[in-house]
């Protein structure tokens, strides 16, 4: 078990990168001597190593980092079938996959967890004592404590302890969490918000997702829902949602929501590139869409921005590209709806991610919980 100091410096040095023991003493405010015996336990325990030598002026500092193997983690998406399941090391790099079937019956899904754990590790027999958790990622809301699912429409579940139910059946300790939130913690560790202390993610799907970094922690809100863009009201008295209202953002900009506006006016539409296509010949149909849904997501995004005043907002997206009308929608709706101070001040970075995105995410939220230890979101 790692100390609070110890917990201190690997926060440091995930969130900066490479450190002298000089810089990290300095962030920490402790003496060299008290650093360095830090460090030395951390290197003895091998959860840090030393890495270049960096020279200037006065004597040579040699940057320590967090050493990739020290640690293993597996990550499960719950978001299809079958589930994706990965092997990772501390720097989020996916060494292994595996899928397993998909179940609605908790039990089920940790007995093929537990099952297709050997699978997954048996070329690497490293990993095998160093396995220092297991993530799953799933869409629903997910309490403080990681532990639990309080809700997901997707998987018909409420009040699941699925962490517990995976824990006593695979022996390996265990986190959920909310898929969102799960890509937002990957993107804090080993993306491209790594330095970034307030930003919120947008991930752009069948669903919508949204979560929050501030001050560097992971913001759940006071019962896990912190974050739920896809559910706030866009359209009053709209269309029926899953979630039992109307008119919420999920009906109307969602990759879900627009391939079913596609298809209600005729259009064979499987892609958001199709649609794209089918507006830039003219199609008046396509055209309506993607105003609808791009003006729908930008006005969000502008409700965060006045909300939150992010660093950036990182939008990822599985399908299509954002060069087309619709991102020209969403971003003119964006610099449209937020206070006039305010406009073009927030970075909207936006990033194509692939399918092991959300099996990725969770195996960085036991990653996280390594590092930074429980009840430190």
């Amino acid at each position: 078990m790692l100390t609070s100091s110890q917990r201190q410096l690997l926060r440091v040095i995930s969130e900066a990168g490479p450190l002298s023991r000089t810089e990290m003493a300095s962030m920490l405010g402790l003496s060299k001597a008290a650093m360095s015996g830090i460090a030395r336990d951390l290197i003895d325990l091998g959860v840090l190593h030393e890495t270049e030598t960096v020279y200037g002026q006065g004597r040579p500092s040699i940057l320590l980092d967090l050493h990739p193997e020290c640690a293993f983690f597996v990550g499960i998406s719950l978001l299809e079938d079958p589930a994706p399941m990965i092997l990772s090391d501390l720097n989020g790099r996916i060494i292994a996959r595996q899928a397993i079937p998909l179940s609605r019956d908790p039990k089920v899904i940790a007995e093929a967890i537990t099952e297709g754990l050997p699978r997954l590790l048996e070329s690497h027999p490293e990993a095998v004592e160093k396995l220092s958790g297991i993530g799953v990622a799933l869409s629903g809301f997910v309490d403080e404590t990681q532990a639990n699912c309080v809700q997901s429409t997707l998987l018909n579940w409420q009040d699941v302890p699925l962490a517990r139910i995976i824990r006593e059946r695979s022996g390996v300790e265990t986190f959920i969490e909310n898929d969102a939130k799960a890509v937002a913690v990957s993107e804090k560790l080993f993306g491209s918000a790594r330095e970034i202390q307030n930003f919120s993610v947008v991930s752009l799907g069948d669903g919508i997702g949204c979560a929050h970094f501030i001050d560097g922690r992971l913001y759940r809100g006071n019962h896990g829902g912190a974050g739920e863009i896809a559910h706030c009201t866009i359209e009053p008295g709209g269309v029926p949602c899953r979630c039992g209202k109307r008119g919420c953002l999920d009906t109307v900009a969602s990759m879900k929501a627009i391939k079913e506006m596609s298809r209600a006016e005729g259009l064979e539409c499987t892609s958001l590139s199709d649609i794209e296509n089918e507006a830039s010949t003219g199609n008046a149909a396509a055209i309506r869409i993607l105003h609808r849904a791009g003006s729908a997501l930008g006005l969000a995004i502008a409700n965060l921005i006045q909300i939150n005043d992010p660093g950036l907002i990182l939008i990822t997206h599985v399908e299509g590209s954002f060069d087309g009308l619709f991102g020209t929608v969403v971003n003119q709706a964006v610099e449209t709806n937020v206070l006039p101070r305010y406009a073009g001040q927030t970075p909207i970075r936006i990033k194509r991610v692939d399918g092991d995105v959300w099996a990725q995410g969770a195996a960085s939220i036991a990653a996280h919980n390594f590092l930074i230890g429980p009840n430190s979101n």
